[in-house]
């Protein structure tokens, strides 16, 4: 099964950052610029670019559109959200250049909207983004930025969106998310039996190629690269290759 390897940047008011398990008090910044780092990817091979808007996650406006449309503008496909609560919203990113668009927060709380714009807007052009942390025993979905925990889980949500036409499935296990302590190799082998038409990008972890490896053999479509990257524990060329 081929893997579609991914490179993410993460922004916080225009700058690289990552942040440790969804906790904005913990925030590492990089001193690159993101178009030059997005451009750096580009230049070894990847085909797809992953871009968050960690303000705009926690804030509900898209506050660094305008970073995400000049890094559009050098011609790779990306992926990004962050902040996407309406129609409007959905717009302004493709308008930016975006080739798809991820639905986090919105995807959890108004799932009736959302599948009504799978059905307008098509499956290839959204990802559903259900980043999930195990609370008493089941997959809980936190929103806002993982700032606030919602009712519905992801045995309930994955599922629902594979019977509304979804294909691309984005899944963060939170706690590992930032941590460099490998894939929830669990969580993606229990999605790739609940939810086996659903192409699963698994995110929150990769400190390795092999990690690569073991999320491709667990079911796995796509892997999301994020702090590995940024801190060269691996090069972009090297996680192409696995």
């Amino acid at each position: 099964m081929s893997l579609n390897v991914i490179p993410a940047i993460d922004l916080r008011g225009g700058k690289v950052v990552r942040l440790k398990q969804g906790d904005y008090a913990q925030q590492t910044t990089y001193e690159a610029d993101p178009r030059e780092v997005a451009q750096r990817y580009a230049a070894a091979g990847a085909q797809w670019l992953h871009l968050v808007d960690l303000d705009g996650a926690r804030s509900g406006s898209l506050d660094n559109l305008a970073v995400i449309e000049s890094i559009a503008a050098d011609g790779m496909r990306i992926q990004a959200g962050g902040g996407v609560r309406n129609e409007d919203d959905l717009a302004r990113l493709f308008s930016a250049g975006v080739s798809r668009v991820v639905l986090g927060s919105v995807a959890i709380r108004d799932p009736e909207l959302v599948a009504d714009w799978l059905t307008r807007y098509g499956a290839e052009q959204l990802t559903i983004a259900l980043d999930t942390r195990q609370v008493d025993g089941r997959w809980a979905l936190p929103s806002a930025g993982w700032t606030e925990m919602e009712t519905r889980t992801l045995d309930e949500l994955a599922p629902w969106y594979a019977g509304k036409g979804a294909r691309h499935l984005l899944c963060t296990d939170i706690d590992r998310d930032g941590m460099l302590a490998g894939f929830n190799l669990d969580l993606y082998r229990h999605l790739a039996e609940t939810v086996p038409h659903l192409a699963v990008q698994a995110s929150g972890g990769v400190r390795s190629l092999d990690d690569i490896r073991a999320a491709r053999e667990a079911g796995a479509q796509g892997v999301i690269l994020g702090r590995a990257l940024l801190e060269a524990r691996f090069t972009i060329e090297e996680a192409l290759a696995c």
